[in-house]
């Protein structure tokens, strides 16, 4: 069924919110190595919007992704499940999550998550096919 006009305002007002957040996050990236900000904002499956900032360590395989906060933050909150997720650098441009950082969201997520990406907003399952999780644990 095609979104009426006041689903996309919906839909629009939600990615401009999470970009605005995950703006708002990214200047609190510690980035003195890389000098490569990173924010991320996420919407839970209760309606609250988590964030978290990239934190970089002197022994680079130590920093932290945006993502990585996020998920401590998401976790700290009361946990939750990731129905919707941005990510910016320091122009505020959408990046698109690494694949370990890929991984980290697809624990999280909500049967219907959706991320933004720098080809317009895509379903976790396009982004991560055929992903192992805790299903195969089980």
């Amino acid at each position: 069924m095609p979104e009426t006009h006041g689903e996309q305002d919906i839909q629009d007002t939600l990615w401009e919110a999470l970009a605005a957040t995950a703006r708002e996050a990214m200047t609190h990236a510690y980035v003195p190595y890389s000098k490569f900000p990173v924010g991320a904002a996420a919407l839970l499956d209760d309606g609250r919007i988590v964030s978290g900032c990239n934190v970089e360590n002197a022994s680079y395989g130590l920093t932290l992704c945006a993502e990585c906060a996020l998920v401590s933050a998401l976790a700290m909150s009361g946990g939750g499940r990731i129905r919707a997720f941005s990510c910016v650098d320091g122009e505020g441009n959408t990046l698109m999550p690494c694949g370990r950082c890929r991984q980290l969201l697809y624990e999280f997520r909500a049967p219907d998550m959706v991320l933004m990406t720098v080809s317009g907003v895509r379903t976790m399952d396009e982004v991560l096919p055929d992903a192992f999780g805790p299903q195969h644990l089980a």
